[in-house]
This record gives structure tokens, C-alpha cells and sequence, in this order.
């Protein structure tokens, strides 16, 4: 009986407010029922020519109902999942009246278009990822325009992300290949990151995470180096905030022909010389590898300051010889002083290697990339930058 008579009063209530004059046309109410929650009601009414009136009520509830403790939770479980500024979080999540799942998606929508807003901007800083398998090497750029964002873990995890997924692309088994970034961008990922999880494209992950960082975040270049048939392929990243990523990195492959060499002194050296590439920077292999006009436009200049000197013509040949024979120690990885024992050159060290291992060894080819090169340049000449570029 108790229930029945709290429901006549409900409906006796409802009646009273259709009949009441707030009602006629467009109108507004608030509606006060138990506790502490406050709505808004909005009511219309539609007459039909021959026929009762109905009334249509809407009700938008306000954040009267959440408490402050309760908003700040959200405000913290929305941050955790997005990343994005705090007052975005705040914005998103009263827009959308402090539902969390509309709160996340405005967020993305939102952060969207952020991110394209931002993508004109020069992104120099960054990281390089590599990964390796048995088969080959693969390295990436991912660039953002601070070193801040480059050391947060959502962009590292991107980073690592996409340089695993390099490694599966199918390509040239020349010495060592650039595979343009289109390739990657196209493709499919799943992400297991508590910020960054579940299947997209790698185009909507970067721009994702760009609107989660709020910069401008560009997936560069990439490259890939086979494994040789018999030998290995040896790697080494300078400035590494974790293992498979780093500022600079060098690749470099060994030769050998007897397939029972020991692999553990090839990765030995294979490593220090991979370290040796990302300090001493050779641009050639051997001097054979030297262009002609790289190397006409080095004499021309040698010759140049010799003659300055007022030395006879015989002294000036000799002493552009002298400095081109010192080029060919700064330019050329065959030539260059071993970093970890200066005494030595690469050639010399390679040559004791293959005396100690039983068989000739030799380097395929080598790669070095850093963070940014060539940036600088592009964007004062006002370039495009091609897809990849060797570094």
C-alpha cells in the first residue's frame, strides 16, 4: 500500500506539471527529486488536429551529480588513459558530462585535428629504433620537435613499434636498402601499451601519439641491412634511454668464407666497429668507393691552400698528395684509426681477425644514421625531403 501510494503521488506530480502554465509551448523546469542530483528538463508539447495533447520531456543531467572527489578520479583515469593536457581532460570530460568513454573519444577527435594543425612544423628531434633478426637489421627515424617528448615512453614504445614492424617488410637483399616510409604507414599494427593498445594503421598511431603529446610527430626514414650468407651483422646505438633506441646508430656487416669461423670473435669486433662507425663517421668504405667528384673537389681545394703557402710547383703536388692521404684517414672506414686501439687502422685490425678466425674477413657495408641530420638544412633552403636518405 505504501508503494502504491508513492507511486498516485508520483503521477499526481507528473500531472500537475503538464497542466501547469511553464508547460505551454517551449519551457523550462528544474526538477529537484531525492537526494543531490540536479536535472534540467526541457518540454514541448505536440497537438494533433483531432486529438490529445502529448508531452515530450529531455533531460540533461549536470555535473551536480558528481562529486568533486568523483570528478578528480575521472579527470585522473582520463589522463592515464590519454595522456593529453589536463585541461583538455577537464574540457572533454564536462562536454561530454563527465561520461569518460564520449569524454576519450572527443579527445581523439579533438586531438586529431590538433596534430594536423601541427604537422607543418619542423620535427628535428627524436629517436632511432633498431631491431634484428637472424635475417637482417632494420633502423627507423620517428621525429618530434623536442627532446622532452622523445624521452616520454609512449613515443619510445612507437618508436620500437614501428621499427618491429620494418623488419617484417619484404625487400632488396642488396648490402643495405632505404625503403620509403609509405610503405610502413599503410600497413596494420597491434599496439599492447596501457596509453596505446589495439589495432590501427601506423598513420592514425603517429598522429595518435602527436595528439597525445601535443607536437608534431613524423615517421622520417627507415633502412634495412640483410644478414650475409656466412658472417654477422653487428649494431650499436649511442645516447640509448633503453635497449632499441638511441640518437645514433651504426650498422655494420662481416664476411666471412668458412662458415665454421667463430661467431663469438666476429660479434666481438663486428661490435666495436659497428661503435667505431658511429664515432670516427666514415662517408667510404674504401678509397676506390670515393667519387670522382667528391674527390676532384678535395684536391681542388688542397691545392688551393698549398699554393697560398708560395712553395714551388714541385712542393705543392707533394704536399696535396700528403693531405689527401689524410683525407682518405678521415673519410674512409678502411683507412680510419681503430677507435678502441688508435695504433692500428681497420684494415690492419681486420686483417689480424682473419688471421686468428682461419679465413678472410671483410665488411660488407656499413650504415650510420643520427637523429635529425639534414633537418637544419632542409628548412633553412626551404626543401622538401625525399622519403629516405642515406646517412
Amino acid at each position: 500500500m505504501v508503494f502504491y501510494r508513492g507511486v498516485k503521488r508520483h503521477i499526481a506530480i507528473i500531472y500537475k506539471s503538464l497542466n501547469s502554465s511553464i508547460c505551454c509551448g517551449h519551457g523550462y523546469s528544474t526538477l529537484t527529486p531525492c537526494g543531490n542530483s540536479i536535472a534540467e528538463s526541457r518540454g514541448y508539447f505536440h497537438k494533433h488536429e483531432n486529438g490529445p495533447r502529448t508531452f515530450a520531456v529531455s533531460i540533461r543531467r549536470y555535473s551536480a551529480e558528481i562529486s568533486s572527489s568523483e570528478q578528480m578520479n575521472l579527470i585522473k583515469q582520463l589522463r592515464e588513459r590519454t595522456s593529453a593536457p589536463i585541461k583538455e581532460v577537464k574540457a572533454a570530460l564536462v562536454t561530454s558530462n563527465w561520461d569518460i568513454e564520449a569524454a576519450q573519444k572527443d579527445l581523439r577527435k579533438r586531438g586529431i585535428v590538433l596534430a594536423s594543425k601541427k604537422s607543418s612544423r619542423t620535427a628535428a628531434e627524436g629517436l632511432l629504433a633498431l631491431v634484428q633478426n637472424e635475417r637482417k637489421a632494420a633502423v627507423i627515424e620517428l621525429n618530434c620537435e623536442t627532446d622532452f617528448v622523445a624521452r616520454n615512453e609512449i613515443f619510445q614504445y612507437l618508436a620500437l613499434s614501428l621499427a618491429k614492424l620494418a623488419l617484417l617488410l619484404e625487400g632488396s637483399q642488396q648490402s643495405f636498402a632505404s625503403f620509403p616510409v609509405g610503405q610502413l604507414e599503410d600497413l596494420k599494427m597491434n599496439l599492447d601499451h596501457p596509453k596505446l593498445s589495439g589495432e590501427r594503421s601506423v598513420q592514425n598511431a603517429i598522429t595518435e601519439v602527436a595528439a597525445m603529446m601535443g607536437e608534431n610527430v613524423k615517421l622520417r626514414r627507415g633502412f634495412a641491412m640483410p644478414a650475409p650468407s656466412l658472417g654477422v651483422i653487428s649494431t650499436y646505438l649511442h645516447t640509448s634511454p633503453q635497449p632499441g633506441v638511441g640518437r645514433i646508430a651504426g650498422i655494420l656487416s662481416l664476411e666471412v668464407e668458412d662458415q665454421n669461423v667463430s661467431q663469438d670473435a666476429l660479434q666481438r669486433v663486428g661490435s666495436e666497429l659497428a661503435m667505431h662507425v658511429v664515432a670516427a663517421k666514415p662517408l667510404f668504405l674504401t678509397k676506390e668507393d670515393v667519387s670522382s667528384d667528391a674527390l676532384s673537389n678535395e684536391r681542388e681545394i688542397l691545392k688551393s691552400q698549398a699554393e697560398s703557402s708560395g712553395k714551388p710547383q714541385i712542393a705543392i703536388e707533394k704536399m696535396v698528395e700528403g693531405r689527401l692521404r689524410k683525407y682518405f684517414e678521415e673519410v674512409v672506414l678502411m683507412e680510419q684509426k681503430f677507435i678502441v686501439n688508435d695504433t692500428v687502422n681497420v684494415k690492419t685490425l681486420l686483417n689480424n681477425l682473419s688471421k686468428d678466425v682461419g679465413s678472410p674477413v671483410k665488411i660488407g657495408n656499413f650504415l650510420r644514421i643520427e637523429v635529425g641530420e639534414g633537418l637544419q638544412r632542409l628548412e633553412a633552403s626551404n626543401e622538401s625531403e625525399p622519403l629516405a636518405n642515406a646517412a
